[in-house]
């Protein structure tokens, strides 16, 4: 027996399954236990066997729906009745830190936090709560609730939905295909697992840090370099961005020499060709097309124009002319990457008829994008913090590079040489913006930014053709 038909012996009646699904989103709502509930593991895992069950999609998004306004509704009905004793119930009596963050958004954004608070993690519990603790109008809550739900039940389902629709096909793998889906998958996590942990080695705090500063000492060059790098960072030598940039420069020119010797595609790029073939479905295909538009000029112009504007509108042009540098630099070395390469894709629609493999464009400016998104965006953070910034560029990077093997236009080999480029772009933009010291970008009004970014994109993948 497959673990496919395993799986879907173990799935309980459809009945139960949307009551189940119901349940999940209303405790994941509850002011109480919302934040200790892994609500987005369960769901997707509910929703998956729904989409394996072929239970209608709207019913199940109905199902999550539900749950949602009465999770919401029943945290407004406990701060409003019990404003005194919320406080000293157990788990907010051990954590009022809790209670203190969704304060804060609630006093920023008002009414509309009811809203938008829906959204946002760290504070979906707490928002209807403390709206009903300081007696926000229940009709004015009533139409938020139910209209943020009507919006975050669908986003909330549907990954796991879709997965559930298709995971028959990516369960029944050719023979010899599951090693190299794997290999790729334990390869990636490595991979993000080493960066994140040099990465933290290599700040003020780490023990790698210390280890080269203790060496510059010895060696008067190299303490003249370390004096000079330290002075020019505030106190801290640039450690990770110098790393970063060797590193990546170079694997980047070992790689590009043993791809331009192949004459062709690598034994390696052939299998994972054959693997993505393997798992092809429309919807993964349909999933692959989204993103290459994303991930096109017109993608990006689109997610990065709200925070442009906005970085002129507060005069941080210093910001804005570097993030410009790497855009328009990373572009400039793609085609001419490509030129020198000369390498052939492995297929190419008409959109993309002449155009050629090496480096991904896509994928190194995908690396541009999030890696100066999250270089900026952890310098206004902790060092204990930055760690989950980088984390979350790297799961936005990893599927924008996959999706070019979903519709079969790169080779493996061709996104690796994308991402070392990008790489090194970032490095040299963090390098030189470390040169002197900036004002803080915060307070930005990232919410807001970051819906306008959605709207755009979705504007363009609806809309534009591919190019």
């Amino acid at each position: 027996m497959s673990l496919a038909d395993t799986l879907y012996q173990l799935t309980p009646p459809p009945t139960l399954l949307l009551l189940i699904i119901t349940a999940i989103a209303l405790v994941e709502s509850l002011a109480l236990v919302g934040l200790l509930v892994p609500g987005v593991v369960l769901i997707t895992a509910a929703a998956s066997l729904a989409g394996h069950q072929e239970i209608a999609l709207t019913t199940v998004i109905a199902a999550a729906w539900v749950g949602a306004v009465v999770g919401d509704g029943a945290s407004f009905l406990l701060g409003y009745t019990q404003r005194e004793r919320v406080t000293r119930l157990w788990p907010l009596s051990h954590h009022p830190e809790w209670l203190a963050r969704g304060a804060r958004f609630f006093q920023r954004y008002g009414s509309l936090s009811v809203f938008f608070g829906r959204f946002v993690g760290p504070v979906r519990p707490m928002v209807p709560v403390i709206a009903g603790m300081l007696h926000m109008s229940p009709r004015a809550f009533l139409w938020a609730n139910v209209a943020s739900a009507v919006l975050w039940a669908p986003a909330y389902v549907l990954p796991g939905y879709l997965l559930g629709r298709t995971w028959q096909q990516l369960l029944d793998l050719p023979e010899g295909i599951e090693t190299w889906l794997i290999a790729l998958a334990v390869l990636l996590v490595a991979l993000a697992v080493v960066f994140s942990w040099l990465r933290q080695q290599v700040t003020r705090t780490g023990r790698l840090y210390r280890l080269a500063a203790n060496g510059a000492r010895r060696h008067p060059v190299m303490r003249r370099f370390w004096l000079a790098q330290s002075w020019r960072g505030q106190g801290e030598v640039p450690l990770a961005s110098w790393l970063l940039l060797i590193l990546a420069l170079g694997t980047l020119s070992g790689w590009t020499l043993m791809v331009i010797q192949q004459h062709g595609p690598l034994e390696m790029d052939l299998r994972v060709n054959a693997l993505f073939a393997a798992l092809a479905s429309p919807a993964l295909a349909g999933v692959g097309q989204a993103l290459a538009r994303v991930g096109d000029t017109y993608g990006v112009l689109a997610l990065v124009l709200p925070w442009g504007l906005w970085l002129l509108w507060k005069r941080h042009l210093a910001a804005f002319l570097h993030i410009a540098a790497g855009l328009g630099g990373i572009a400039l070395l793609n085609t001419l990457g490509k030129a020198l390469v000369g390498r052939d894709r492995p297929d190419a629609p008409d959109y993309l008829t002449g155009s050629l493999a090496y480096p991904s464009a896509h994928a190194s400016t995908a690396v541009v994008v999030a890696g100066l998104a999250a270089a900026f965006i952890a310098r206004e953070l902790p060092h204990r913090q930055r760690h989950w910034v980088y984390w979350g560029a790297i799961l936005l990077v990893v599927p924008m590079a996959l999706s070019r093997l979903v519709i079969g236009v790169h080779w493996l080999s061709d996104l690796v040489g994308g991402a070392l480029l990008g790489l090194v772009v970032c490095a040299l933009v963090h390098l030189t913006w470390q040169q002197k010291p900036h004002p803080p970008l915060a307070p930005c009004p990232w919410w807001w930014l970051a819906a306008a970014s959605l709207v755009l994109v979705g504007a363009r993948v609806a809309w534009l053709p591919p190019v």
